[in-house]
């Protein structure tokens, strides 16, 4: 059972979330409890991109970016993976900086500092050295950067199949047990 911390920072891409939300509603038997935190444009973006605020309705438990008293700010609630999707170039460089000035970056320090599994999904194209840069110390720090880059080899028909071949690398990454695409199989 897994405790789960999903960021959604600010950068397009508010498909991914959903997807992502909606893989998860399916992976329920293995997760004890996710907790989930959005920056002010990523609602902003969830609206604009996908015309409603549906976010809301999913049954995991919601947090005010500036709620520090939520349990994954502390490394003593031991969440076991905190996924950020997607993941600003700005979000970035605070969470490689060691900045936290949120709820979002406070719960990727504390995963990182606890040496537990932090996925970013920069979701961005082309990258300066300066984004290169954080990437790298990132993941000098543990975490593993997932490029929001899809795959076509399993021939995705759809915007959500396109994007699920994103998202279930995510999960993969996770540690989930999910039925996916895979390589030769």
């Amino acid at each position: 059972m897994k405790k789960l911390i999903i960021a959604v920072g600010g950068s397009s891409g508010a498909i991914y979330t959903k997807v992502l939300l909606d893989k998860l509603v399916d992976l329920q038997p293995q997760l004890e409890r996710v907790g989930i935190v959005l920056s002010d444009n990523a609602k902003l973006n969830w609206q604009l991109e996908l015309d409603n605020n549906n976010y809301e309705q999913y049954p995991f438990d919601f947090y005010d970016k500036n709620d520090f008293f939520a349990p994954f700010a502390s490394g003593s609630a031991q969440y076991d993976t905190m996924i950020i999707c997607p993941c600003s170039m700005g979000l970035l460089a605070r969470v490689a900086m060691g900045i936290s000035n949120d709820l979002i970056t406070r719960a990727a320090d504390v995963v990182l500092k606890e040496r537990r599994r932090l996925i970013v999904v920069p979701r961005e194209t082309p990258y300066n050295l300066i984004h290169i840069n954080n990437m790298k110390t990132i993941t000098e720090a543990g975490g593993i950067i997932c490029p929001a880059v899809p795959s076509f080899y399993s021939k995705p028909q759809t915007i959500e199949e396109v994007v699920a071949t994103v998202v279930d690398r995510i999960l993969d990454l996770a540690g989930f047990n999910l039925e996916s695409y895979r390589w030769s199989e």
